[in-house]
């Protein structure tokens, strides 16, 4: 049999493709993510995507898949603005970390520190139980007024009031107010409303040109409408006051193209140091050695033997996913403007496309 003279090239190109025991499937063409993601928006029900796919810190596709805006009719781009929703977690997360390598913060201070009036049922609570979920402070209670304007004292009365759900390090329950926490504490320590924060230690100085608190009053190029399907009937979002729109629980506007900046810089130390990120990205410890699979405003996952660091978020008709498989370099960015969207899900199979080793296991239907 002759042997073509271009297979040393071949072989020299699929060794440049593989990287250590996984090969990174170049022929998952476009084709064959906008089949995937437009029959998820048919499934769904989904108005608009917004999608970025970026391989070692550069975007290989970034799309708009139908519409940001239904009654205008205005298609999705990658320039489109979403909601981050609870994606916006590590945001703050990493502006603490920040505070912790300036050295006005540390991980074990206990909060009464920076909340002088603090419950004596906080006493125990430290900044990292904050960050990890493990303070015992809960999400938003039923009676939580979202039409209400309040302020950061407001905040802060409200979750004084509410008791807490377990004694701090005890478990691990998902806690907005534990975030929103967390936005104040960054305010009184470095003096500066989160959000502006945000913009002079992260946003800017990677160019993440339209990250930026939500704000309904401003006029936001590029803004996307939020939607729920309720009774089987695409609704508009349902309004709340411009004060609830900037808490540091994720109340941000992103673009895909944001999203593309910030991975890469994860993979560097321009923002932090790596044995902060490593404290970010490792599994919390309880009190009884049991550890959970969440850092500091990051997801801690598995795919087989790789490594998945991830989070969604959900707010204002909205959800949002960034899916990291760090040792493929791999990040999928999901936004959707339907608050029942399966973001996680559609992140999770664009990356199979590319690598299919990263086919997550199917789930035991109910």
């Amino acid at each position: 049999m002759k042997r073509s003279l271009a297979i040393p090239t071949a072989i020299a190109l699929l060794l440049v493709i593989c990287h250590s025991t996984t090969c990174f499937a170049q022929d998952a063409t476009p084709a064959r993510v906008d089949e995937y993601v437009r029959s998820e928006i048919n499934k769904q029900r989904i108005p608009g995507i917004s999608l970025a796919v970026i391989k070692n810190g550069r975007i290989i596709l970034a799309k708009g898949y139908g519409f940001a805006n239904v009654e205008h009719q205005v298609p999705v781009k990658p320039e489109t603005i979403f909601q981050s929703g609870s994606v916006g977690k590590q945001f703050t997360a990493a502006a603490v970390m920040m505070l912790v390598e300036d050295g006005k913060i540390s991980l074990e201070d206990k909060v009464t520190k920076y909340f002088a009036d603090a419950p004596t049922a906080w006493q125990n609570i430290t900044v990292r139980h904050l960050l990890t979920h493990t303070a015992g402070t809960t999400d938003y209670p039923k009676d939580f007024d979202f039409r209400r304007d309040y302020t950061e004292d407001d905040l802060y009365k409200r979750a004084q009031a509410i008791p807490l759900a377990f004694q701090s390090g005890e478990r691990w329950s998902y806690s907005n107010l534990g975030y929103v926490l967390l936005g104040i504490l960054i305010h009184k320590v470095s003096g500066k409303f989160y959000g502006d924060f945000l913009q002079g230690r992260i946003f800017k100085p990677l160019g993440m040109n339209t990250a930026r608190i939500i704000s309904e009053e401003d006029i936001v190029p590029n803004r996307s409408a939020g939607y729920s399907l309720i009774k089987g009937e695409l609704k508009n979002q349902e309004w709340v006051a411009p004060s609830v729109n900037t808490t540091a629980d994720g109340a941000l506007y992103l673009t895909v193209y944001d999203m593309a900046k910030w991975d890469a810089a994860l993979y560097t130390e321009e923002l932090l140091k790596k044995s902060s990120l490593q404290q970010m990205w490792t599994p919390v410890k309880l009190n009884n050695g049991k550890t959970e699979n969440y850092g500091f405003g990051w997801s801690l996952n598995e795919v087989g033997s790789h490594r998945l660091i991830e989070h969604g978020g959900s707010w204002q008709g909205f959800k949002a996913h960034i899916a990291r498989y760090v040792d493929e370099k791999l990040t999928v960015v999901v936004f959707a403007n339907l608050s029942q969207a399966n973001t996680g899900q559609i992140a999770h199979g664009v990356a199979a496309l590319y690598n299919p080793e990263l086919t997550p296991p199917k789930p035991i239907e109910d």
